[in-house]
């Protein structure tokens, strides 16, 4: 059973209602490669057992980060749907279009100049260009037509088709993150690398992360909020 706002998680809570009612716990998450936006649903503890990471070690580490407190560690799920809509807005969707264009173009000159080396991403730019043009079409559709209408006070069951498209597009970019890190070894530059080629890692581990907290307040606390109903 999930737990209230004023109630104590534990290792049954999911990890969506983890990272929602502890945001610290978003930091320990993305640490260990644990999905708390489009695998949100599973129970801390399946989701640590299946990674193999001792589920105690987690909980421990959560009480630390939350220990020490961050001016990131907003409950938006008792926040104004438009605040939380606008800090989507700003916090995210900004970013996603100032950073995008610069790793693709970071990614063509590290193919161009390395392109001889066994270790280079070969691929990777065609494939972040193609998430660019995925990403800011969906991003174009959040702020054309739902964030409008939420903004206008629709609620409820009207809203069941657009949030299903826009769940379906964030697994579709899920399985892009995936393929970012199978291409990049996981963000880890090669010995050899230069220092475009550390930088374009640096700036894809960073987007990994945005996107999962990102995913993470869309999936996991705005949608439930507006599709049940919630005025404010």
């Amino acid at each position: 059973m999930e737990t209230t706002s004023t109630e104590i998680p534990d290792a049954n809570t999911s990890l969506a209602h983890w990272a929602t009612i502890r945001p610290a716990a978003v930091r320990v998450f993305l640490r260990h490669g644990l999905d708390f936006c489009c695998g949100g649903k599973a129970p801390l503890a399946d989701a640590c057992r299946a990674a193999g990471i001792d589920v105690e070690r987690i909980l421990a580490e959560i009480e630390t980060e939350s220990g020490r407190g961050s001016g990131d560690d907003e409950r938006w799920d008792l926040r104004p749907v438009d605040a939380l809509v606008d800090h989507i807005v700003t916090r995210y969707h900004e970013t996603l279009r100032a950073d995008l264009p610069a790793l693709v173009e970071a990614a063509r000159k590290v193919e161009r100049v390395h392109g001889d080396k066994a270790s280079c991403p070969k691929g990777l730019a065609d494939l972040l260009e193609a998430f660019r043009d995925e990403t800011f079409a969906h991003l174009a559709k959040e702020e054309q037509v739902l964030f409008p209408a939420l903004r206008q006070g629709l609620r409820g069951p009207r809203l069941g088709m657009p949030i299903t498209v826009m769940r379906h597009e964030h697994d579709e970019h899920g399985r892009r993150l995936h393929e970012l890190r199978e291409k990049t070894g996981g963000y880890e530059p090669p010995p050899e690398a230069c220092a475009t080629w550390r930088a374009l890692y640096e700036g894809l581990a960073r987007l990994d992360a945005e996107l999962m907290e990102h995913i993470h307040l869309e999936n996991n606390v705005l949608f439930p909020r507006v599709l049940g109903g919630e005025g404010r």
